[in-house]
């Protein structure tokens, strides 16, 4: 009997060694949860202390390009997010800038994305730069920010001025409804004795899709 004691007393032991683990990682979630809560609430401040390098910029960007801009703000507790959808029969045209930090939210991470379909040139389509969250660089935050809308514009404008020099090899999306030189079609189609060209596989599915349906009813 005593052998049967200490095998339930070996159990027990078991179970109570499973459960103190249990318990030390309870409260090892509850100290990371509020250790990242603290971490959250000064990147907040961050964030904000930022907002007065890159708001004025993004703003001025706004206003040089008018109603040919829709700005779309997303507010969220690791990441501010601005993205810039232009108006251009060459291409569709969309710019995005964005602050977001790491998993353990240990860095400030800011990122520039450029997407430009279709592609008929080279360009900058991402710029990266992090610093520790305690140590942002404002002013070089704000060369930063500088360098990036003066590369987007240079790069807006470089693409519609080779829209004047190709004017002659021009084609039209007849989905997204915009101009592209032919070579710089992602998709193309035959349809009712012409050459239909697209700037990629989704508007040219998109295409037959409604014709099909068109056609039948």
């Amino acid at each position: 009997m005593s052998e049967i004691n200490q095998l339930v007393s070996r159990i027990d032991a078991e179970f109570s060694a499973m459960e103190e683990k249990f318990k030390k990682f309870r409260v090892q979630q509850v100290q990371e949860h509020q250790v990242r809560q603290q971490q959250l609430e000064q990147l907040g401040r961050v964030f904000d202390q930022l907002s007065e390098v890159w708001r004025p910029r993004l703003e001025a960007l706004a206003r040089k390009f008018g109603e040919r801009v829709k700005v779309t703000p997303k507010l969220m507790p690791s990441t501010r997010e601005a993205t810039f959808a232009f108006q251009s029969g060459l291409a569709r045209i969309e710019l995005k800038f964005a602050a977001s930090t790491d998993r353990d939210v240990t860095k400030v991470v800011l990122t520039s994305d450029l997407e430009i379909r279709p592609i008929m040139m080279q360009f900058d389509a991402h710029s990266e730069l992090e610093f520790p969250l305690e140590a942002v660089d404002r002013e070089a935050v704000a060369r930063w920010v500088d360098d990036r809308i003066v590369s987007f514009v240079k790069t807006y404008l470089s693409l519609h001025e080779n829209e004047y020099y190709l004017k002659d090899y021009m084609v039209m999306d007849p989905i997204a409804q915009v101009n592209f030189p032919k070579f710089a079609a992602g998709a193309t189609l035959e349809w009712q004795g012409r050459t239909l060209y697209f700037v990629g596989e989704e508007t040219r599915q998109q295409f037959e899709r409604e014709n099909q349906v068109a056609a039948t009813v």
